[in-house]
């Protein structure tokens, strides 16, 4: 964790501006825009002038290595590497850094890769390899694949309205995400031989059950190249409970996620009503519980919303925080409110009430808090 903060100090002073950062651009191509960017050629002289470093190499080194942690990407290749030339980088999201000890599941990177192939855009074509581990994890979750693929489908909706720069950018920001934590064969996974994983290997009661059960230690620990194990044949009442599962673990997640997002939006809403004086430390104390690098009560906010916020944070005021109030609104708009209205919580309120019944206090607490 350490070694990540630093690699993190280091990335903010690049994306810093004032500072005399790495100049963060917007390339015209021939039919298009490419918003965002950074030369690996600008990171390197960036490094040797910052980290006093005299060798190119070693310069190409240390960028490499903080690229293959997924700080920072090439645009058009899995390969996290960094070149001394004129091949364009971006930036990543915080939300995906890896000081938050993100360990997704397979169903996640089911749901990955069964997005992109929803979407009619060349850029997020999938490659030979990540097709083979479609097809693999299309047969491990042969019996959960309509469940996957609604949720894929729903979060292209969501997707879809956003603004078209921002989807461009945060497409690229999850691909390179994935290609951190399933990369591209031959290359190493840095995810791998982490703290928590040697923990485990010297702990086996501690270690993690994967989709396929239980991962040996002389097995991969990619569970996608990991052959799936020998299963009793699955009843119906066991897909059933299986999808029931799964929806009560992404209801609570999605509620956590509203949860935070709404006590950010208050705290916003309070910060404009706060006495002048007070500003300056609300200000911080929002940027610290809510956007900060490693923040208790992380938020997700696009690049851009994240890059102006940053921005207003070093002149605060009692509106530094209204671009990333409204990020949020919308995202509560289009995903909590939904998902409330589909929720068995509404629904047999809106049954009571077609039947003509009243709910008792009781039962209606009830009904809220399973919600």
């Amino acid at each position: 964790m350490i070694v990540y903060r630093k690699i993190e100090d280091i990335i903010t002073r690049m994306q810093d501006d004032k500072t005399g950062g790495v100049p963060i651009r917007t390339v015209k191509s021939f039919l298009s825009k490419i918003p965002s960017v950074v030369t690996g050629a600008d990171i390197v002289q960036w490094l040797m002038k910052n980290l006093s470093i005299e060798d190119p190499g070693e310069a190409i080194h240390l960028g490499s290595l903080i690229a293959a942690q997924g700080y920072v990407f090439p645009i058009s290749d899995h390969v996290l590497t960094l070149k001394d030339d004129g091949t364009f980088y971006r930036f990543q999201a915080p939300y995906f850094w890896p000081s938050n000890c993100w360990e997704p599941e397979n169903t996640d990177y089911a749901i990955y890769l069964c997005k992109r192939t929803m979407q009619n855009k060349a850029r997020l074509e999938l490659a030979d390899y990540e097709a083979e581990n479609l097809a693999r994890l299309q047969r491990a979750f042969a019996r959960k694949w309509e469940f996957i693929f609604m949720q894929a489908e729903a979060q292209v909706k969501i997707d879809r309205k956003k603004d078209k720069t921002e989807r461009k950018i945060l497409d690229s920001q999850e691909r390179a995400f994935w290609d951190v934590h399933r990369p591209v064969p031959g290359c190493v996974n840095t995810t791998e031989m982490d703290i928590r994983k040697c923990r485990r290997m010297k702990n086996p009661q501690k270690v993690k059950k994967s989709v396929y059960g239980v991962t040996e230690e002389s097995q991969p620990q990619s569970p996608v190249h990991v052959p799936s194990q020998p299963v009793r044949k699955t009843t119906k009442e066991d897909f059933r409970k299986q999808i029931t599962f799964l929806n009560l673990q992404i209801d609570r997640h999605c509620l956590k996620m509203s949860k935070v997002a709404e006590r950010f939006w208050l705290a916003v809403q309070d910060l404009k009503k706060q006495p002048l004086q007070d500003v300056t430390t609300r200000v911080e104390e929002i940027w610290q519980e809510f956007l900060a690098p490693g923040a208790q009560s992380a938020i997700n906010l696009d690049s851009h919303s994240y890059e102006k916020t940053s921005q207003n944070v070093k002149d605060p005021g009692r509106y530094t925080y209204e671009d990333a109030q409204e990020h949020i609104y919308k995202l509560m708009k289009s995903d909590s409110y939904a998902r409330f209205l589909r929720s068995n919580a509404y629904q047999d309120l809106l049954l009571a009430k077609k039947k003509g019944k009243s709910l008792t206090s009781k039962r209606l607490t009830g009904l809220m808090q399973s919600s």
